[in-house]
This record gives C-alpha cells, structure tokens and sequence, in this order.
C-alpha cells in the first residue's frame, strides 16, 4: 500500500473509526502513521474518541512526539510510545495502542498469547510482554514519559505486538493496511484461544508454521480493510 503524504490524515482517521468499528478500540486508544515523505515525523490525532476521528483532528508530530505546529488542542498523553517506536524501528509505519478485551487476560497472568489460526499469524511466534513496574515502580499505568516510552518499544524489539502488563497492547505495521489487518486478527484469535481454552488443553501453531502462515499477500490485505472500511459507510472508498 503507498500512501501520499497528502492523503495520511484520511487514513489515519479512517483508521480510527475502523478499528473502533471492528471493536479494537473503544473510547481510548489511537491510531498512527509515519510520513512517508519524511521518516522524522508522524501523523496522529488530537486526542479525540478514535471513532470521531476526522482528517480535521490529525496533526503531525516529530520523534520526540512535539506537534509541528502550534496547536491549542488536547493531546494524547502517550503519543510518546508512537514517538519511541518509530525512532526505535525504521521499518514500522503504523501503529496502533489499545485495549480490547479480548487481550487483557494475557496482559494480568501467566496465560501466554499464542497462535491457534491460520490468520492469527499475524501475532508473530513471540510475543514479549512489558511491566512498567519493573523499571518505573507504583505509576497510573499511563505511558506518558519519554523513558517509559523508549523502555516499551526496547521490550517490542523486533515483534510485530508487544502487551503491557495490566493495561493493553501495542500493535506495529509496515503500513495502515498491514496495521489493521494485525491489530483486528491477533484480537479475534486471542478469543478463539481464550474460548478453546475453556474446553481443555489446546493445539497450537509452530513457529515455522507461524512463518509459512503470516505470508499475507497484498490482495488479501486489501479485501480486508475494503469490507472494513465500507461497514463504516456502504461504498466508503478504502
């Protein structure tokens, strides 16, 4: 997917209102984009309900997560993990913070996050998870400083999702489409392990069935975020 700089806004917003549609975000979380014309800058929105987000409400950040133009609008407080992240990964373009439900649980115990379907690859072989109490000690669970952030997208590594203990997850793609495709099925397959597991010990994926697996072509993307985008809106253009 190439996306112009012209048109990010609208996919950054776009992206909001799907992941808030398909039940990924609800009133929090937030969706991102790297400029593609400048990798030292990314496109966010004011802080803002994801599923009200417009073009309108999307600003431009630099890496250490300042607006690059005055603005008298709220902010999200951790806009810092999409600063960190893309300083961290220059091959990441998109992100996504949130804390659907269907995830939580393998944010509070010992039960760990694992492939158990074919489009549940998208979770990658390895999921790392992250305490901010290990390094911050008692805190309100927010990520709001520049070294909580960086401490976050050090546990991410090279994974395509890390969870938070005892918050949510964050999610990283090459592009939105990509984005939304991993944020959507590592949630669905996070339920279907959570419902299989309550039936008893379950079979899961290799990691070179992981590997064989996650070689999602751009056409299956595509179909994807296409039914996505027009739940919003019946023929909403992708």
């Amino acid at each position: 997917m190439t996306t112009s700089m012209d048109d990010l806004p609208r996919q950054v917003a776009l992206a909001n209102r799907v992941l808030a549609n398909e039940g990924v975000l609800d009133a929090f979380g937030h969706v991102s984009a790297r400029d593609p014309a400048n990798p030292d800058r990314f496109f966010l929105s004011r802080s803002l309900a994801p599923e009200l987000v417009t073009p309108e409400d999307v600003l431009a950040f630099d890496l250490e997560a300042q607006p690059l133009s005055p603005t008298g609008a709220a902010l999200y407080s951790e806009r810092v993990i999409h600063a960190a992240i893309y300083r961290a990964r220059r091959d990441v373009n998109a992100i996504c913070h949130h804390h659907a439900p269907a995830l939580l649980p393998f944010c509070l115990g010992d039960l760990r996050l694992r492939v158990v379907t074919q489009l549940g690859a998208v979770i990658g072989p390895q999921v790392p998870l992250w305490d901010q109490r290990t390094e911050f000690g008692a805190t309100n669970h927010l990520v709001q400083t520049a070294a909580e952030a960086t401490s976050l997208a050090r546990c991410l590594g090279q994974a395509s999702l890390v969870l938070m203990k005892r918050h949510g997850a964050t999610v990283v793609g090459r592009d939105i489409r990509e984005l939304a495709f991993r944020a959507i099925y590592s949630c669905r397959d996070a339920d279907i392990q959570l419902r299989a597991l309550a039936h008893g010990a379950i079979d899961v994926f290799t990691d070179e069935e992981i590997a064989l697996a996650a070689k999602f072509p751009e056409a299956s993307l595509a179909r994807a975020w296409a039914l996505w985008c027009g739940r919003l809106v019946p023929g909403q253009p992708a």
